[in-house]
């Protein structure tokens, strides 16, 4: 059973509410007597968030709860549960392709620019999927991508490649394409204060504001 709930970029409050339906769906289907401190763990939220999701699920009539003695309870999915599993993991499956093949070509049509530029030399700015992305689709063209620049986090090297968790100097690159997924638009504004407008490059899937400043 594939319990892999599908998040490929930022959700807004209904997408993540049904990111935390379908994993709250699939967790009873694979483990029906699953208690609501396990359940609390496995979304990582408070105990009382959690019962609070399992007793939405049940006013939707997406489960049905059996109590068993001493104070246990069983969660079943109900037919209509069972069909909004499904629903809602088509729903992901979908989205997650979208994303990829949209997320591709944006990366592939800023280093065909790059390419007519002369700026191969590429430095990535966020580690995520997107990051995943554009180094998948820098071998199908003459851009070498140096390394990845991300503020937040501290390891040595990330998919192979050497990471930065200041920027490095600007003459080591010759341009910078945007990989993050979260707080994107504060990463162009930051990033604009600080080297030539011109150097930095922002997929079209990230929908920031490249006039902003």
């Amino acid at each position: 059973m594939n319990n892999t709930v599908y998040n490929v970029h930022p959700m807004n409050m209904n997408q993540k509410e049904d990111a935390t339906t379908l994993e709250i769906l699939q967790t009873i289907e694979s483990k029906e007597d699953i208690t609501q401190r396990h359940l609390a763990d496995k979304l990582d939220v408070a105990l009382g968030l959690a019962n609070s999701y399992l007793k939405r699920c049940v006013t939707k009539g997406l489960i049905k709860v059996k109590q068993a003695p001493p104070n246990r309870y069983f969660y079943y999915l109900t037919p209509k549960g069972f069909a909004e599993k499904s629903r809602l993991t088509v729903k992901y499956l979908t989205s997650s392709f979208d994303f990829y093949r949209n997320a591709g070509s944006a990366c592939s049509d800023i280093f065909s620019n790059c390419e007519q530029t002369g700026q191969t030399r590429i430095l990535l700015c966020g580690i995520s999927e997107l990051a995943e992305i554009a180094s998948v689709r820098s071998h199908y063209h003459t851009i070498n991508i140096i390394g990845i620049y991300d503020r937040q986090i501290s390891i040595p090297k990330f998919l192979d490649m050497p990471m930065w968790n200041k920027l490095p100097v600007e003459d080591s690159y010759d341009a910078i394409v945007i990989t993050a997924l979260e707080n994107t638009q504060i990463i162009y504004d930051s990033l604009i204060s600080e080297i030539a407008r011109d150097k930095i490059f922002v997929p079209s899937i990230l929908g920031i504001n490249t006039t902003s400043n």
